[in-house]
């Protein structure tokens, strides 16, 4: 399976260390592009490019969860978003999975076995998912079902 991801973080060895671990999950083909900050995101984010956003909360300019805020407030189709950060209460956690929409939570410093468990479920649902395009007419979905065969 071929995934455009958008990295936003803005640390540049972060950003190094996330791509590096995701293409090493083995779950997809990643096509990586990097931002350094919610600003930046915005900018390079574009619905029908991009399949995935994997953000840090704690960013210059624009924070991760406002970012979330924003793509999730604007944007039609359903784009899984992942939190990479080193903000770890129960608060945090659940602000960003419950007010930002973020689909999954992983806490700095991590693993890519981490990382590979945290994304198999979203993973195994997305292909599920893509396997029904007629219920996701020119969505997220119906691209990556388009992309499968």
């Amino acid at each position: 399976m071929d995934i455009s991801a958008l990295v936003v973080d803005d640390s540049g060895i972060m950003r190094k260390m996330v791509m590096k671990s995701l293409k090493e999950t083995g779950l997809a083909n990643f096509e990586l592009t990097e931002a350094e900050d919610g600003v930046e995101a915005l900018k390079l984010f574009k619905p029908s490019k991009i399949d995935m956003i994997f953000v840090d909360w704690n960013m210059p300019r624009m924070n991760g969860f406002d970012f979330v805020k924003k793509i999730r407030a604007t944007r039609k189709t359903h784009i899984p978003i992942v939190m990479i950060t080193t903000e770890g209460t129960m608060g945090k956690v659940q602000q960003a999975l419950d007010r930002a929409g973020v689909d999954a939570y992983i806490i700095k410093p991590f693993t890519t076995q981490v990382l590979q468990k945290k994304l198999t479920p979203m993973f195994r649902k997305m292909a599920a998912e893509a396997a029904e395009p007629q219920k996701k007419k020119g969505g997220f979905f119906a691209n990556l079902a388009g992309k499968l065969q």
